[in-house]
């Protein structure tokens, strides 16, 4: 089926674009919530008129998604971590931390569009990728510092070479379904047998 986008829909395209779907997807997810229309004549030649409209719309969003991009640049996150020995943490920063950050200082900002290749698992300063709009991207300056301003005796290397507390006993195997069978058998002939 195919369809003119009346919004940018991530995976599939932005607003004008005329894009083939399956018949499920548009009608149960894009036609009921206004993001596309049907790609017939009557909205193809209308397509001509909105692509002016959908211009000056990305125009405007364009403008405030760079001023949003201002804003967030402007701002410097910090964050208190457990750290051993070297700077290595005990867990890891993670978006969802930075999402954390970000709301404290009154952003609004969804945690799929923070850009961190891996989760941070050292002391240091970091510049955090936020996705604002299409093509416009904020830098954040990050500052991972240890937990009351110390790094912890114990090193994150002694942790994972410890033995473990107390060996696990070994498991008793049950016999299989016949040797059970063979077991209760022999129990009711010897009932029998008395």
């Amino acid at each position: 089926m195919e369809l003119i986008l009346r919004e940018d829909v991530p995976g599939l395209g932005i607003i004008g674009d005329v894009v083939k779907v399956k018949p499920g997807y548009a009608r149960n997810y894009l036609l009921p919530r206004g993001l596309a229309v049907p790609a017939d004549r009557r909205n193809l030649k209308q397509l001509e008129h909105h692509k002016r409209v959908i211009a000056a719309k990305k125009a405007r969003e364009r403008g405030t998604h760079e001023d949003a991009a201002r804003r967030l640049a402007a701002v410097s996150l910090a964050i208190e971590a457990r750290a051993g020995k070297g700077g290595k943490l005990f867990g890891s920063v993670t978006n969802i931390d930075v999402q954390r950050l970000l709301s404290e200082q009154g952003f609004d900002v969804d945690r799929r569009r923070i850009e961190l290749r891996e989760p941070i698992k050292e002391i240091g300063e970091f510049r955090v990728s936020i996705r604002v709009g299409q093509d416009v991207t904020a830098k954040v300056g990050l500052a991972v510092t240890p937990l009351g301003g110390a790094l912890e005796e114990v090193s994150t290397e002694a942790i994972e070479e410890a033995p473990p507390a107390e060996e696990p006993r070994p498991r008793r195997r049950r016999g299989s379904a016949e040797e059970r069978e063979r077991e209760g058998a022999d129990k009711t002939e010897t009932k029998s047998d008395t």
